[in-house]
């Protein structure tokens, strides 16, 4: 005979069948909790493969557009711009973030044209437009705040005027949430957010993104902006100094080495937390899929479905489309 315990209390009882599971699952991901990175550049036709990034390219405009249309069908509903800025357009001061008839504006336009429904983040940072590679301008070895923040103050207004439903500073200098709110507002636009990357870590996750942008650092590194990985109570004063300033929306990043972060956040705050799951993280799993270590699928999901338990309302992945397309196979 098969020896029973005598247990009033089993928890087993709630994971006999998938029916079952899925009735009591605490947390839930949709497409349209996804935001798709795009990495747009300047031509006609063009859709170059990141090597780094297995399945992620820079493309044209008119690319990019069909992108767009792939993902609105598939119901994700945001995405984040990147322009690719070619070498010789860039300086030490990033002017090319303010033309007016530059590749961001022109896409963000085009974009907002063609699917207005679609949810569009545009990126601050001087990161592409900077010949140094860094998020601020540069002055003898150093990067500056307070010359950046207003440089990033009317790179925001340019992408508010071309269209974007959000911009995003992700340059880590301190005061740009209040410099960019009050530059919006004096121009007439209210009614743009900032989706504010309040706690971005000085993370070695950010290696496949640098090679899409070719926005390495040429000297120094990030970590006189960028948050120390040591720190968590650090992340909810920046936080909290965003929310003061103005912001309508929190950013982690990176997302999956820090969960604990992004819970912490979303305890301190009433505002939407978003979370990036950063290219080092995407393509850790494609390389471990395609040596067999692992089920690609299987990790995905499970991965996006942490940091949407961690508590982001919001991921930025560029696993979007594959998981949209998985969620409408289930």
């Amino acid at each position: 005979m098969e020896p029973r315990l005598d247990l009033p209390l089993r928890p087993r009882r709630n994971r006999r069948s998938a029916s079952i599971r899925d009735i009591i699952a605490e947390t839930s991901l949709a497409a349209q909790d996804l935001v798709m990175p795009l990495f747009v550049m300047e031509g006609s036709g063009k859709h170059q493969a990141i090597q780094s990034m297995p399945g992620i390219f820079r493309t044209s405009l008119d690319q990019a557009l069909r992108q767009v249309e792939q993902l609105q069908r598939l119901g994700v509903r945001s995405i984040a711009l990147f322009p690719y800025i070619a070498p010789e357009l860039r300086d030490g001061l990033g002017s090319e973030a303010l033309n007016r008839q530059g590749l961001s504006p022109r896409v963000i336009k085009a974009i907002k044209k063609r699917f207005p429904a679609m949810v569009v983040f545009s990126d601050v940072a001087l990161d592409p437009f900077n010949s140094d590679g860094h998020d601020g301008i540069v002055r003898r070895g150093q990067v500056v705040n307070d010359e950046t923040v207003a440089v990033l103050a009317q790179m925001a207004v340019l992408q508010a005027e071309a269209g974007a439903d959000y911009v995003a500073p992700s340059d880590m200098m301190d005061g740009r949430v209040a410099a960019i709110r009050k530059a919006l507002d004096e121009a007439g636009f209210t009614h743009t957010g900032i989706m504010s990357y309040a706690a971005k870590y000085a993370s070695s996750f950010y290696g496949p993104f640098r090679d899409a942008l070719d926005s390495s650092p040429k000297a120094g590194d990030k970590k006189t902006y960028q948050m120390d990985p040591r720190n968590l109570r650090e992340a909810l004063r920046e936080a909290a100094l965003d929310e003061a300033e103005g912001a309508d929306m929190l950013m982690v990043k990176p997302a999956l080495a820090y969960l604990d972060v992004i819970a912490a956040v979303r305890q301190h705050t009433t505002l939407p937390v978003a979370a990036y799951n950063v290219s080092g993280e995407y393509s850790m799993i494609k390389a471990a899929a395609k040596a067999g270590y692992l089920d690609h699928d299987k990790a995905m999901a499970e991965s996006l479905m942490a940091i949407r338990r961690a508590g982001a309302g919001i991921i930025f992945t560029y696993f979007a489309k594959e998981m949209a397309e998985l969620l409408k196979k289930r």
